[in-house]
C-alpha cells in the first residue's frame, strides 16, 4: 500500500532536489582517438567522487570539449565478442584463450568506432525524478550533466540516485508511515 506524504517547504525530496545536488563533478573524460587500451587503463584509475577509484564508463569529448558520445564497459565487451559468434551452433566449440586473443586484438581499437554517439544528457537543475526518467526509459547508468551552455560539469550515477531515494525512504519524518 503507497501513502502519500507531502513534504515540507524546502524539504529536497520535495521537487527542490535537482542534478547537481548529487552529481560527481566532472574530471575524466577520454577523447574519440583514443584506444581501447587507454580506455581500460584510465576506467580502472579514473576518479568517482571522493572516494571511489574506477568508473564504468566515461564521456567522450571532442578537442573543442563537446560531448560525441560515451565509451562503456558493456561497449569494451562488445568489441571483444565477435559478432558472428551470436549466429552460431557452438556445440562443442572451446573457448580457450578466446578471451585473450580478442581482447589484444580489441586493444588497438578507436573508442570513436564503439562508443555509444547518441548519448541521454541531463541539465544540472534538472529535477532528481526526470533523471530518474531518463534513467529507467534508456535504460542507461549514468547520465552526463550539462551546464546551460551544454559543457559537461558532472556525472549522474543510478547508484547515486538510488542512495538519494532511499535516504528519503528511510529518513523519519513526523507524522508519516515508516
Amino acid at each position: 500500500m503507497w501513502i502519500y506524504h507531502p513534504l515540507k517547504a524546502g524539504d529536497k525530496m520535495g521537487g527542490c532536489m535537482k542534478a547537481k545536488d548529487i552529481m560527481i563533478p566532472f574530471q575524466d573524460y577520454l577523447k574519440p582517438d583514443d584506444t581501447l587500451r587507454a580506455a581500460v587503463k584510465l576506467f580502472k584509475t579514473a576518479v568517482r567522487g571522493e572516494q571511489k577509484t574506477g568508473v564504468m564508463g566515461l564521456p567522450v569529448l571532442d578537442e573543442k570539449g563537446k560531448l560525441v558520445g560515451m565509451l562503456s564497459m558493456m561497449d569494451i565487451l562488445r568489441a571483444v565478442y565477435p559478432s558472428y559468434m551470436s549466429m552460431m551452433n557452438l556445440g562443442d566449440f572451446t573457448w580457450d584463450g578466446m578471451l585473450e586473443s580478442f581482447a589484444k586484438q580489441a586493444g588497438y581499437k578507436k573508442v570513436k568506432d564503439l562508443m555509444t554517439r547518441d548519448v541521454v544528457t541531463v541539465r544540472e537543475d534538472d529535477p532528481l525524478m526526470e533523471c530518474v526518467d531518463h534513467l529507467v526509459k534508456n535504460r542507461v547508468r549514468r547520465l552526463p550533466v550539462l551546464d546551460k551552455t551544454g559543457k559537461v560539469v558532472g556525472m549522474l550515477y543510478v547508484r547515486d540516485i538510488f542512495f538519494a531515494i532511499t535516504k528519503a525512504m528511510l529518513e523519519e519524518d513526523s507524522g508519516g508511515v515508516k
